[in-house]
């Protein structure tokens, strides 16, 4: 090998892990799990109920409801409709809770940078 350190830090030398370590990005991290794994797990629940029903309760599934309109489209589309509503509620979540302390680590991140 040629010996040379492999902690050197980048180019700038800021310290990357301890950015990662630092409170305002740990908080950064909670929050956005915080909002993210639940409402993950509560739409992979609703998504696999509508797998299981369409696969398991096809008579349910074709119940009208009006018309040809059955129950089954009504979920289908239901699922299209809950992604476009969790993707806004995310955008605004980000907007109002991540963006300010992302934007706080940035520019601390780019005075570090314009010092060294």
């Amino acid at each position: 090998m040629s010996g040379e350190s492999t902690d050197a830090r980048p180019p700038g030398g800021i310290d990357y892990v301890a950015v990662e370590e630092s409170p305002p990005f740990r908080e950064l991290k909670k929050r956005h799990r915080s909002f993210v794994l639940p409402l993950t797990v509560a739409f992979l629940v609703w998504y696999f109920a509508y797998v299981l029903l369409s696969s398991f309760a096809p008579a349910f599934m074709a119940t009208p409801v009006w018309g040809h309109i059955t129950i089954g489209l009504l979920l289908g589309l239901g699922q299209f409709v809950t992604t476009f509503g969790i993707t806004m509620w995310y955008v605004s979540y980000a907007n109002r809770r991540l963006d300010p302390i992302s934007q706080e680590i940035r520019e601390d991140l780019e005075k570090r940078e314009t010092v060294a």
